[in-house]
C-alpha cells in the first residue's frame, strides 16, 4: 500500500467523482490536501463530507483561468509550506459532442476546461518543484487521450490527445530535473460527467464499468513511488471495455 505521509497534494475537480475519491484517498495516508472546483458550494459540500480538519482545504477555482490556476498554488504553498504533488484532475463533457454539433464556442469550452487548464496549474507549480528538484505531477486523461472513439466527442478526444502530449513532453524535458509527469488513463468511470452522455447510461452498465475509488488507487501508486521511478503512462480500464 502506498504511503503518502506528510506530502502535500492540489487535486483540481476535487468537488466530485475521481477528484473527491482522490482527496479522501490522499487524507486517509497522511497527506495534506486543496481541493479546488469551479463549484464553490459543491466543492465546500465535499469538504465537509471528506472532514480532513486541518489537513484539508477547499479553494474555489476555474482553471480555464489561469490567474485563478496561480492564486490556487499560492494558496496552497501559504497554506502547507509547498505543493509536492499536483492532480490535474479537471475537465468536463457536453452532449451536443459529435463535430457536426460541435461550435467554435463549444470547441474553445472543451479545450479550455480539459487541456488548457492542466496546463496552466502546472506551469503555476512547476517552479517551485524545480527548485526543490522534487515533485510529482499526475494528469488524469482518459482512454479518450490515446484512442480518437467518437463516444467522447472531437473536442474531447482532442483536448485529452493534447492533454497527455503536454504530460509526455514534460516528463522528458525534465526527466533530469526531479520533477515526474505522470499520464493515467481512464476508462469509463461511474461520476456525474456520464450526465452529458448523449444516450442515458443504464444501471447495468454503471455497475460494470470503474468508479472513482479506483482511479483514486492509481493515481496514490503514482504518486508515493520512489523518486527514482517514474511511470509515462498507465492505462486502466473496466474489465468489459474494449481497449484496441
Amino acid at each position: 500500500m502506498s504511503n503518502l505521509s506528510g506530502k502535500v497534494a492540489v487535486v483540481t475537480g476535487g468537488g466530485s467523482g475521481v477528484g473527491k475519491a482522490v482527496a479522501a484517498l490522499f487524507l486517509k495516508q497522511g497527506a495534506k490536501v486543496v481541493i479546488a472546483g469551479r463549484d464553490a458550494a459543491k466543492l465546500q459540500a465535499a469538504a465537509a463530507e471528506l472532514a480532513g480538519g486541518d489537513s484539508l482545504r477547499a479553494v474555489p477555482t476555474d482553471v480555464t483561468d489561469a490567474a485563478q490556476c496561480q492564486t490556487l498554488i499560492q494558496k496552497a504553498t501559504e497554506a502547507f509550506g509547498r505543493v509536492d504533488i499536483l492532480v490535474n484532475n479537471a475537465g468536463t463533457n457536453i452532449k451536443a459532442r459529435t463535430f457536426r454539433e460541435l461550435t467554435p464556442d463549444s470547441w474553445d469550452k472543451m479545450i479550455r476546461a480539459n487541456m488548457d487548464g492542466a496546463f496552466y496549474c502546472t506551469r503555476a507549480v512547476l517552479t517551485q518543484m524545480l527548485e526543490r528538484r522534487d515533485g510529482v505531477i499526475v494528469n488524469v486523461v482518459s482512454v479518450a487521450g490515446k484512442r480518437a472513439n467518437p463516444l467522447g466527442g472531437a473536442a474531447y478526444v482532442a483536448a485529452k490527445f493534447g492533454m497527455g502530449a503536454i504530460g509526455l513532453v514534460l516528463a522528458n524535458e525534465e526527466k533530469d530535473s526531479g520533477v515526474r509527469v505522470s499520464n493515467i488513463y481512464p476508462g469509463e468511470i461511474d461520476t456525474p460527467i456520464l450526465a452529458q452522455r448523449p444516450r442515458p447510461v443504464t444501471d447495468d452498465q454503471r455497475a460494470t464499468i470503474l468508479k472513482p475509488e479506483d482511479v483514486a488507487e492509481a493515481v496514490a501508486f503514482v504518486a508515493a513511488l520512489p523518486a527514482r521511478v517514474s511511470i509515462p503512462e498507465l492505462v486502466i480500464k473496466p474489465t468489459v471495455q474494449q481497449y484496441f
